[in-house]
């Protein structure tokens, strides 16, 4: 039987609701696989006319008519190399939702700013998606910017395209910030991991976890609460910490946290068997020279540059504004090789 097919016959069994959360996998599953062979179609019949109509364009000299088709002929091939890459999105985890931490680096100010730029980089990105993004932490930087912050990015595949993007990124400019108008290098660091459902079993000991609460700030942090509701998580074994701050409730915040630390040791194991994400550990080790594996220049010209693939977009402006997809898709590629 297709594998569609008893995934169907899972769906329809009068069992299937006895376990809500499998129900919802299998039907989570059932619906991707619809949408994948509803696209497939699609695309098909839509080659099918295309080319019909190049022949009667051709045949007819309708040169306005072709040159429609032409376009259209395009911007299918480029839809059908995107669903190319996503055949490629395959790993354990790459169908999740993700989290996603920037870290300002060593510069003070001008770091900060650059951290702020980098995470709004990023919600452009998954907008244009159509992907929902969910602020969890942030901590304001002394005079502009962020010092951290943490966001959920939830929607189809969306650690599978973004999970190589952790790492040291590079900004060089001319400072707003320095009244002489110098050129400055900043360091961002940025972490993605997955999130991880009830079906991974993650053994996490209290002995082992250090809990502090605070205040919580940043954008919006006066209007969640005036009392100590933040959460701050420590994982002592490994010395990962987890932050969350978006609701008014200490309970609430707590287990949205735990949820952070069980998705980052899950993405840890995730690393120790794969080659690809254990190198990505050790881009961590060091904001600053060396580690980087994206340059982006906005003076004295515009480039931004992935420093393992090589690829350059001269638009700089454009590539803060969320257009990171050549960079996402070249990675995948390289780790697919």
């Amino acid at each position: 039987m297709p594998y569609l097919a008893q995934l169907q016959a899972q769906a329809a069994a009068n069992d299937l609701w006895d376990d809500p959360k499998r129900a919802e996998s299998v039907l989570r599953e059932k619906t991707q696989l619809e949408k994948k062979i509803t696209d497939f179609q699609s695309d098909e019949a839509e080659f099918a006319d295309l080319l019909g109509l190049i022949t009667l364009a051709d045949s007819e000299g309708e040169a306005d008519l072709l040159a429609e088709c032409e376009q259209k002929l395009a911007a299918l091939q480029a839809r059908l190399a995107e669903r190319e890459l996503e055949k490629m999105l395959s790993g354990e985890a790459d169908g999740n939702d993700c989290y996603l931490e920037v870290h300002a680096g060593a510069g003070g100010t001008e770091a900060q700013d650059w951290a702020q730029m980098l995470l709004r980089m990023y919600t452009r990105w998954a907008e244009k998606r159509g992907y929902k993004v969910e602020f969890l932490e942030e901590s304001p930087g002394e005079e502009a910017g962020i010092k951290s912050a943490t966001i959920q990015i939830s929607g189809e595949n969306a650690f599978g395209w973004l999970k190589t993007e952790s790492g040291v990124h590079r900004l060089v400019r001319i400072s707003p910030f320095d009244s002489n108008a110098r050129r400055h290098t900043s360091f961002a660091s940025v972490w993605i991991y997955p999130v991880i459902d009830d079906s991974i079993a993650i053994e996490i000991l209290d002995k082992d976890l250090r809990i502090d609460t605070y205040r919580a700030s940043g954008a919006g942090g006066q209007h969640v609460n005036k009392t100590e509701s933040a959460i701050r998580i420590t994982h002592l074994p490994t010395n990962i910490v987890v932050q969350c701050q978006s609701d008014r409730s200490q309970h609430r915040n707590r287990a949205v946290a735990l949820n952070m630390l069980k998705a980052r040791l899950y993405e840890r194991e995730l690393s120790l068997r794969e080659e690809a994400t254990r190198a990505a550990n050790e881009v961590k080790t060091e904001i600053g020279w060396g580690h980087q594996i994206r340059s982006y220049v906005l003076q004295p010209y515009q480039m931004v540059k992935d420093l393992r693939t090589g690829v350059e977009i001269g638009n700089a402006a454009s590539v803060l504004d969320g257009g990171i997809d050549k960079f996402l898709a070249a990675s995948l590629a390289q780790i697919n090789l």
